[in-house]
């Protein structure tokens, strides 16, 4: 997809408040893909220990219908740029909302497990699509003045999709008494818990008829009358709108497309900031972060917690997931990215050695001692409260500023499946890793953790209050 961020702000620069509230309405139907985003990847947690049970699978195989799922958002990520580009940015909106929807049906209604597969990868694909038409359309359609702002609605759905996708299979597992298997609505709770998407699936794709399409693509395929129009109510009535339609048609000529050959360095195959960017991808993700979103019902049962106070646990985690991203967003540009990840990458260093410790009084039995239990407990809430706060937000943020204007569109591609491929490799050996040795796999993830200080500390430049052309 074509850059958003260098159109001129010269006519657009103090942008009409009176607009402001269609506006964010506007954003908001658009971050609905972000809540499905969030939803989605995290509402499988209620369904782990029912599936392994349904279809009798160790958990090998119930790790790769777990992590399946990131196949497909690698897909949706790599190809929904293109198909915004041809068909519109509501019209891609429209197929993903489409392809969340089916992948709920289906999910709860499989045939068997390799169907519930197919069904988790064409949710990824959706996942994938979301990802990136949601920041792009909410760039497009803001007023230079908002933007920064508008654009954080898209993060702010993505852990509220968490926290709801957690208080409802809650919800749902005391309706089915206690019993991820149990029966409810004549199927099983972890059936209804993957159906229910179906419902913001809808309201999506409802919401997406609702909202204009982007002015940016409407002057790429010549419909300038429309574009004004559009532009007329997203920016206020003050605006000249043929110098703003002039704006972006410059700014569209004057961008290149960056290609996998401008990536390319002398040693190392790729140049030196674009290994860092795969480094802060890739650190994002070892840390373990999807364990407690993927797994974190399954692992408090794995060490004694009754169900449904196991998924009250993963519940309260998502909240604290919420509050963490809003201190990263109060914070990120008045402390600056370094800071913010190096106090993370410390907090979580210290709370997933504490898990680690607690993990290790584990008795034969499988249960933890009453101390070590809350410990661990606390310790968890901490872990994603650091990464919240800090490397949640702060990657994203460091990864659209810091490779230059020449390769940024492909470097973040790079830096994004690498983030993908991570997260797989995360999600698809818990299982496996656990079954091993728990304690010893979050001593790996803290060992993660603290390799992410001198990391940063010797290789990530600050990018606050640095402009886009200063990035070398």
């Amino acid at each position: 997809m074509t850059s958003t961020a260098e159109i001129p702000p010269s006519s657009a620069g103090a942008a009409d408040p009176a607009p402001l509230a269609h506006v964010a309405s506007i954003a908001a139907a658009a971050a609905m893909g972000g809540f499905l985003f969030g939803y989605d990847s995290a509402v499988i947690n209620g369904a782990v220990e029912a599936i392994r049970h349904r279809y009798d699978v160790g958990s090998a195989v119930l790790a790769q219908v777990i992590a399946i799922a990131l196949i497909g958002c690698a897909i949706g990520a790599a190809t929904a740029g293109r198909i915004a580009d041809r068909i519109g940015r509501i019209r891609c909106m429209q197929i993903a909302a489409a392809l969340f929807t089916v992948s709920a049906v289906g999910s709860a209604l499989p045939f068997a497990l390799w169907d519930l597969a197919l069904w988790r990868v064409i949710g990824g694909i959706a996942i994938g699509m979301a990802s990136v038409i949601g920041p792009a359309y909410i760039a497009e359609v803001s007023p230079p003045a908002y933007r920064g702002r508008l654009g954080s609605f898209q993060q702010a759905a993505i852990v509220v999709g968490i926290a709801i996708s957690q208080l409802v299979n809650w919800g749902l597992l005391n309706a089915a008494g206690g019993d991820q298997r149990g029966r409810l609505m004549g199927l099983e709770a972890w059936q209804v818990m993957l159906g229910v998407m179906v419902v913001p699936a809808v309201l999506y794709g409802l919401l997406s008829f609702a909202i204009p399409e982007s002015p940016r693509y409407l002057i790429a395929i010549g419909r300038h009358e429309e574009a004004r129009r559009v532009l007329g109510e997203i920016e206020g009535r003050g605006t000249d709108l043929q110098a703003r339609v002039t704006e972006i048609e410059t700014a569209a000529r004057g961008e290149e497309r960056s290609t996998f050959k401008d990536l390319l360095g002398s040693a190392f195959f790729f140049k030196r900031i674009v290994w860092i960017g795969i480094g802060l991808s890739v650190f994002q993700q070892f840390v373990g972060i999807n364990v407690a979103f993927y797994y974190s019902s399954t692992l408090w049962q794995s060490v004694g917690v009754d169900p449904t106070d196991s998924f009250f646990y993963s519940f309260t985690t998502s909240i604290i997931n919420i509050v963490g991203t809003v201190i990263a967003m109060l914070l990120v540009d008045r402390i600056g990215r370094r800071p913010l990840a190096v106090v993370g990458s410390a907090g979580m260093a210290a709370a997933l050695a504490l898990e680690a410790w607690a993990f290790s009084a584990r008795s034969a039995s499988g249960e933890l001692p009453a101390a070590q239990g809350w410990i661990a407990l606390i310790a968890a809430h901490a872990f994603v409260l650091f990464f919240a706060l800090s490397w949640g937000v702060v990657v994203w943020v460091m990864l659209g500023e810091m490779f230059p204007n020449r390769i940024r569109a492909a470097a973040l591609g790079v830096a994004a499946s690498a983030q993908w491929i991570a997260n797989w490799a995360i999600t698809a050996s818990f299982p496996s890793l656990s079954d091993w040795n728990l304690s010893g796999t979050y001593v790996v993830y803290a060992l993660f953790a603290a390799l992410s200080i001198p990391f940063v500390l010797k290789f990530v430049q600050e990018t606050k209050g640095r402009t886009l052309e200063d990035m070398g």
